[in-house]
């Protein structure tokens, strides 16, 4: 499995994968693609953690993370991650948030939040975001609603998330 930077030749499979990543998902609205192509025209898309993972030279699957408010500290939004079907519970969709935090951690990010499965994120860090005292803007079971301390030791924050206008759309 190779991980690298999306690139612009890589959007329209992208937009493909996560269309068809989401199809038979839980909690989708469908929409997922449409977000991740609102986003890339946004002032919160940051190009370094936009991620492809390549598996015998196709994508098979694709990780966004997108910059927030948190109070008055600027942090990031794991938002969408995309796994075509059949490379699903095969370790890609981990892979794609472990690289993604390494360069978030490079970037001086510290906390990334995510709003998903309570049985899937916290294997990769994640953990209830009210106990790093921080709100979900959504009204969501707040197991559902993750954060992580990418730096393992980073100062306290507090405040309710403020999303790119472009997940209120």
């Amino acid at each position: 499995m190779n991980i690298r930077q999306e690139t612009p030749k890589d959007y329209p499979e992208v937009y493909r994968l996560v269309k068809e990543a989401f199809a038979s998902a839980e909690h989708a609205d469908g929409n997922e693609q449409d977000l991740v192509e609102a986003l890339r025209k946004g002032d919160a898309f940051l190009p370094e953690l936009s991620l492809v993972a390549e598996i015998g030279g196709r994508l098979a699957g694709h990780i966004l993370f997108t910059k927030v408010k948190i109070g008055d500290q600027t942090e990031l939004a794991l938002a969408p991650l995309a796994v075509l079907p059949e490379y699903q519970r095969q370790g890609v969709g981990k892979a794609l948030i472990a690289e993604g935090h390494r360069i978030a951690r490079e970037m001086g990010y510290h906390y990334s939040v995510v709003l998903g499965s309570e049985q899937y994120y916290p294997k990769s860090g994640y953990r209830p975001a009210k106990d790093f005292g921080i709100g979900c803007p959504f009204d969501v079971p707040e197991e559902n609603f993750m954060a992580i301390d990418l730096q393992g030791n980073s100062s306290p924050v507090s405040g309710v998330v403020e999303y790119a206008k472009e997940f209120m759309e």
